[in-house]
């Protein structure tokens, strides 16, 4: 199997054989600025001491959630003006959510790669905004989609001339209220572009609370591992300096103490498996 083509980011940064596997991670939803820029220095210290590719994740606004009471953000001007502090602090890429075309452009200002949330994978207008930024763009695959359905969007996106796409598994609905990964999406999906595995969502039983989403942490080493196995160019996850008061995803947003133990782990089973995975005729799993 020919590798995917390669997504660049920056010009430091790009993603994909033969790149070293990246993380992305940050707190599910901007809840403040201090909150921001702290994890965001920690993270960036952690991802140094490893010397691990880290993008710095939040969300201005996080629309889609299932109660109108929960929490959404501060929304995109003002999101915006956050991430660009961070960037500025810490000198690290940003990647961030966009729902409507419109906002692509005012993202892509600022952030390095404009991402696409699952729920919307399929929304041509959206993609094709995305893939006119310029920015790399990741699209997160539809928990109602098979991965092979995921090779249109990719067509979507670079028919705007822009060749920088990743997809990233975040689990498939399985009844209500219910996740799971299938490892061979992974395999699949790497077909038409990078593949990025997400922890954290691959976590959720959503909707699961009702008002909120549920979510079982304990295996994020577990999932993680096995995508690392098969083959995958990066990892997402969601990080909270204290998670079970965070203002969004409190169930499965990892501490910071998880997600170095998650990076210890996972570079360990890269190393491992690295001369297969990378390998230009070998399949990823």
């Amino acid at each position: 199997m020919s590798q995917p083509p390669t997504c660049v980011v920056t010009d430091a940064l790009a993603i994909g054989p033969p790149h070293p596997l990246v993380v992305i991670a940050g707190p599910c939803v901007l809840e403040s600025r201090q909150l921001a820029l702290d994890t965001a220095g920690a993270l960036k210290e952690l991802a140094e001491q490893l010397q691990i590719p880290l993008i710095f994740k939040s969300s201005f606004d996080k629309a889609n959630r299932s109660s109108i009471h929960s929490f959404r953000g501060p929304g995109l001007e003002e999101g915006l003006l956050w991430l660009a502090e961070v960037k500025e602090a810490t000198g690290l890429p940003l990647l961030t959510d966009v729902h409507e075309p419109w906002q692509a452009q005012e993202a892509a200002a600022v952030v390095d790669v404009v991402q696409v949330p699952a729920f919307l994978c399929r929304q041509t207008d959206l993609l094709l905004a995305c893939g006119r930024t310029g920015k790399a763009v990741n699209v997160k695959k539809g928990q109602f989609l098979a991965p092979d359905d995921m090779g249109n969007v990719v067509e979507k996106v670079r028919s705007t001339g822009n060749p920088s796409v990743t997809l990233t598994e975040r689990g498939t609905t399985f009844g209500y209220h219910n996740l799971v990964v299938d490892l061979r999406s992974l395999a699949i999906m790497r077909r038409f572009a990078p593949v990025i595995f997400d922890v954290t969502h691959s976590l959720q039983l959503p909707g699961g609370l009702g008002h909120a989403t549920a979510g079982e942490k304990q295996f994020f080493l577990h999932l993680a591992r096995g995508a690392v196995a098969c083959g995958v160019d990066g990892l997402f996850a969601e990080v909270h300096p204290q998670p079970e008061k965070a203002l969004s995803d409190p169930t499965t947003q990892l501490s910071l103490a998880e997600f170095r133990t998650l990076m210890e782990q996972i570079q360990a089973v890269h190393a491992a498996v690295a001369p297969w995975t990378h390998a230009a005729k070998e399949e990823p799993c």
